[in-house]
């Protein structure tokens, strides 16, 4: 018997948000996991707010949206403000119930600044990895580094020449050399660099994003974005590892640190500043041309049986870099400054980390 196309609505639905989600739903162990993480971070986000005046959007709510935005592609705060209207997935994630209004665009990004301010995707990063710690998913001495291009969010003809450039020897390149980036300056977003990662590619607005993984599961425990330069790669690798691996006096006598890098980090300077850190530089090494004698590893750190295994291990962070640049916002940020491209970064890095945790983790402990 056909139906009939009835045009009465109803006026309540008996049919809670909780109930409309599949318990089977692969976001429902990503919220589990969120919210796990920000109940750590309860006392870092009562310090970001006043006592007194109007309340705010709920910094959970703000830092939930935000992930929904890395973890659907959603390309906009506006797009996401329309979609948390009619999507009711959207609005179980982010803690909204059916009849609470959805934020303007301007106030939701507006209260973001709060937390870019107080570098809390850093802090979420952390707490995430408390529970990839807890059920033993990290490894504790062995690692991968490696940094990406990340477009900025302005345009090449934006650069214009400084009004007052370095003199001569003055400048950021090697013995104060004077470079394109000391000489142009974007009008639009100013820590924007013009860079290039090989010679044959087109110089594009950009900045880098750096990360470090741990080889057993391949989950980031560190991430950096900086402004585009040769060196920024290495640069940025040191100081995750400092933020990282502790200190060699503080290290138990059988912990051997191992990282891995590819040749981009075949650097004297670098590769003495991993064995000042008495970390094993697993790193690959130029074949054939005139960079073969800008390899620096000694023949002990070239036999290292371990090095084999490091190099490996190394595509597991082209598949977080691929995972945060295919269809998402990391591959052209839309954002402007470095302090906000950081932050951005730093967040893809932990949605990653929620997507692949989420596969390692038993079903019945995300839902405890």
């Amino acid at each position: 018997m056909r139906g009939l196309d009835e045009k009465q609505q109803a006026m309540y639905s008996y049919v809670t948000l909780e109930q409309r989600i599949a318990a089977d739903h692969p976001a429902r162990a990503i919220r589990a996991m969120v919210d796990r993480a920000l109940a750590r971070m309860d006392g870092e986000l009562e310090g970001l707010y006043s006592e007194t005046g109007r309340p705010s959007i709920a910094p959970e709510r703000l830092l939930r949206a935000t992930l929904l935005m890395i973890l659907y592609s959603i390309r906009s705060e506006r797009q996401l403000m329309e979609q948390l209207n009619y999507n009711l997935l959207l609005r179980w994630f982010v803690g909204l119930e059916i009849d609470d209004a959805v934020w303007d665009v301007t106030v939701f990004t507006k209260n973001r600044e709060r937390l870019i301010e107080g570098a809390v995707s850093q802090r979420l990063l952390e707490s995430v990895l408390v529970e990839a710690r807890e059920h033993d998913l990290l490894s504790e001495e062995h690692f991968t580094v490696d940094g990406t291009l990340m477009q900025a969010w302005a345009s090449a003809r934006s650069f214009k020449e400084k009004s007052d450039p370095p003199a001569p020897g003055a400048g950021s390149g090697h013995d104060g050399e004077v470079l394109l980036r000391d000489k142009v300056e974007s009008t639009t977003d100013p820590d924007a660099r013009l860079y290039k990662k090989a010679s044959a590619d087109k110089s594009v607005p950009s900045y880098q994003g750096h990360a470090l993984i741990e080889n057993r599961n391949g989950l980031v425990v560190a991430a950096e974005a900086t402004q585009a330069a040769t060196v920024a790669e290495r640069e940025a690798a040191l100081r995750m590892l400092d933020r990282t691996v502790a200190p060699k006096d503080k290290r138990s006598p059988e912990q051997q640190i191992t990282l891995g890098a590819d040749t981009q980090y075949q650097d004297e300077k670098f590769v003495q500043g991993l064995r000042d850190r008495e970390v094993a530089p697993h790193i690959s090494e130029y074949t054939q041309g005139g960079n073969v004698g800008k390899n620096s590893l000694t023949d002990e750190e070239r036999q290292d049986a371990r090095r084999t295994i490091s190099q490996r291990k190394r595509k597991l962070i082209e598949r977080v870099f691929g995972w945060s640049k295919l269809d998402r916002q990391a591959r052209q940020v839309k954002l402007r400054g470095l302090d906000r491209v950081d932050w951005f970064w730093k967040l893809s890095l932990t949605a990653q980390n929620l997507v692949r945790m989420r596969s390692l983790i038993p079903i019945e402990s995300l839902a405890q």
